[in-house]
């Protein structure tokens, strides 16, 4: 019973490093190898969960797994969750090809499937509930978090990043440093960010971190850690209930709302881009199916015709005029 109980307090990777023979050292390597391919560290998080899952359903290395078994593991997957296409199943997928490349399998060998990209629009907010968003917390800190994240287009990881000195007051400039792919850019501020963040300062007197931790145990030495990436989504759905808002909506949607609310105001798609850091345009070109633009605001070609009339019996007339 004890050893039941300390299983679950471990997790999944701990329990294959300390249940499956040679595992630990099969996941030291792997993580070397994906810190010098210069992927991130919740790459390397999220694929050796998946690794770990694998060797202790079979209690053995993924490396040695036949073909059938692979086949077999991935069929579990897709009947065991809901929605693995995304989550679970990709990882999954993605660890194992990385895995047998660096052990230098042969790739053709490993049948794994191709991963279709599905196309979701993103959920954007509208203006009025950005408002009530921003307006929920009691905290400074809070409301000022999240308007940074709408105001700058900022990722989880890059708002939980800005250090003191990466804000120019002068220039009214972030500098956002080693955002996603490892690249620095510059985003505006504006004169309402600037104003806030001077009085947040001001008040909560960060030595480092922007945006830092409560003190642990009176420790002036722990206060200064940066806020937890859990901290910034609990504000974000905290003042989501508050608002009343029934979208479903992360720190990643107030990025969208960023880019969707920039191209609504007619700037160009090139540097909604820019601001937002991506490498690619066809990833922002995703916001042209999102933005609503009066002069061009779609409608229905039933708006346009006249003489429509519905009696009780949901029966329709309509007039159609000569052009």
């Amino acid at each position: 019973m004890q050893k039941n109980t300390r299983s679950t307090r471990l997790t999944i990777v701990q329990q294959a490093c300390e249940a499956v023979p040679g595992f630990e050292t099969l996941n030291q390597h792997f993580r070397q190898q994906i810190s010098i391919s210069g992927k991130a560290d919740s790459t390397f998080v999220n694929y050796s969960r998946q690794l770990g899952a694998i060797a202790l359903y079979f209690n053995r290395l993924p490396t040695m797994l036949t073909n059938a078994e692979i086949d077999h593991y991935l069929f579990h997957i897709k009947q065991t969750f809901v929605n693995p296409s995304e989550t679970v199943f990709k990882h999954t997928v993605f660890s194992l090809r990385f895995l047998f490349r660096i052990h230098g399998l042969e790739y053709e060998r490993i049948r794994l499937p191709s991963i279709k990209r599905i196309t979701k629009l993103p959920v954007v907010l509208n203006k009025k509930e950005m408002v009530d968003l921003i307006n929920q917390p009691r905290q400074l800190k809070h409301r000022l978090l999240i308007a940074l994240l709408y105001g700058c287009g900022l990722r989880c990881a890059e708002v939980r990043n800005i250090k003191l000195n990466d804000l120019d007051f002068y220039r009214s400039l972030l500098h956002v440093r080693q955002g996603k792919g490892k690249k620095d850019r510059y985003v505006p501020l504006g004169d309402f960010l600037v104003k806030i963040l001077t009085d947040y300062i001001a008040m909560y007197k960060p030595l480092d971190w922007l945006f830092n931790t409560k003190k642990i145990n009176g420790r002036d030495s722990d206060f200064d850690k940066k806020i937890s990436q859990r901290g910034v989504q609990w504000a974000i759905r905290t003042a989501a209930k508050l608002a009343g808002i029934k979208k479903d909506i992360n720190v990643h949607t107030l990025r969208h709302t960023f880019a969707t609310h920039l191209l609504e105001d007619g700037l160009d798609i090139v540097s909604i881009k820019e601001l937002l850091g991506h490498v690619r345009l066809e990833t922002t070109l995703i916001y042209l199916h999102v933005a609503q633009f009066e002069h061009k605001h779609k409608y229905s070609p039933i708006d346009n015709l006249q003489g429509v009339h519905f009696n009780h019996g949901i029966q329709c007339k309509i007039n159609f005029r000569e052009r």
